[in-house]
């Protein structure tokens, strides 16, 4: 076990799991120690959810698990999470695998099981995001992006030494396939673009041209996680627009924060570009990535624990409806037909 000075009392046993592109990350908090730390192939956890399980189990008792919640949930216990559910946290319709089609039975799974599992909101979830702003949005950050977020809150409101509703931030994650990037205004996410409606990634193509997707003719959920790429200077002038696009929205962040896989490697290219502070996130944990520490926070705040002062301030007891809601080009009935849903 590895101590870290992360919580100042109360101390529920928790874990956060952030389902990437790449890997699973799982990471286990209870007080000032990170007692599981690990991350597994993405595809061979989803090939064998027993076995993910057993990992869990080996370390319960727990008091709170915030499981993968895809492109989020309001949050949906797992003991009530429905077919739907599953459906509208993966968006894809039932035997599709592409995207995150293959979390749906590690979702199953999960709900299934003895343990204490939660699965939480994304950004078009939170009222705290101005019902214009979600106008014809779905992806505007999934569940692991506010997961991240809530760790950033937490390090800048260490460092400042101020409560959590005196944050403010853009969070630009540099993930293993996509881009996504979430500003936070008075410790409250207030916008955000989400991996396949922002920024290009390094696996995936982002925000399509629309022309794009006609010539394309029919847009399989496999191709929304293709087209990125490797030339850096497209990379970060992709995520500098983001960040640039999203200061409309918090005119003054105290700071930028990078964080996910591939975020250590440009704090000094988005350092030379932006005029306001940017650092990269710290963490806490060895192995497991900043979302799935991040999902351990706030699985300790809806816990009870020291963050959830946190928690509360992101509104996430709040959270309301799904990411169908806000569309008009392609109404909600038909998007949920899409899915196998009953409209």
């Amino acid at each position: 076990m590895t101590s870290h000075s992360r919580l100042d009392s109360d101390a529920p046993r928790v874990i956060g799991i952030d389902p990437g592109t790449v890997s699973i990350d799982v990471c286990g908090l209870a007080g000032d120690t990170v007692f599981l730390d690990r991350a597994v192939e993405t595809a061979t956890a989803l090939a064998d959810p027993a076995a993910f399980l057993t990992m869990l189990y080996e370390v319960a008792p727990v008091d709170l698990i915030v499981g993968p919640s895809g492109y989020g949930l309001p949050l949906v216990p797992g003991l009530e999470l429905t077919e739907d559910d599953v459906r509208l946290a993966v968006l894809t319709e039932s035997g599709d695998t592409g995207g995150l089609g293959g979390l749906s039975s590690l979702m199953r799974a999960l709900a299934s099981s003895r343990l204490p599992v939660v699965f939480t909101p994304g950004v078009v979830h939170l009222p705290s995001v101005p019902a214009y702003r979600k106008h014809n949005r779905v992806d505007m950050g999934t569940a692991d992006k506010v997961c991240a977020v809530a760790l950033a809150i937490d390090e800048q409101r260490r460092r400042r030494r101020c409560a959590p509703g005196d944050v403010s931030l853009i969070l630009l994650e540099l993930g293993g396939a996509f881009t996504a990037a979430v500003a936070v205004d008075r410790g409250r996410i207030v916008d955000g673009v989400g991996g396949s409606s922002g920024p290009i990634g390094r696996r995936a193509a982002g925000a399509w041209d629309g022309e794009v997707a006609y010539l394309a003719e029919h847009v399989t959920k496999a191709m929304l996680f293709q087209g990125g790429t490797d030339n850096d200077v497209a990379y970060v002038e992709s995520g500098l627009k983001a960040i640039a696009g999203l200061m409309v929205s918090v005119p003054g962040p105290v700071e930028i924060v990078l964080s996910g896989r591939f975020a250590h490697e440009y704090v000094e290219a988005f350092t030379a570009r932006v005029s306001r502070p940017v650092r990269m996130l710290d963490g806490f944990a060895s192995v497991a990535k900043h979302a799935a520490q991040g999902a351990a926070l706030i699985a300790n705040g809806l816990a009870g624990g020291s963050a959830r002062a946190i928690v509360d301030t992101l509104g996430l007891r709040d959270a309301r409806g799904s990411v169908l809601d806000f569309l008009t080009v392609i109404p909600p009935d038909a998007a949920r037909r899409r899915l196998g849903l009953v409209a």
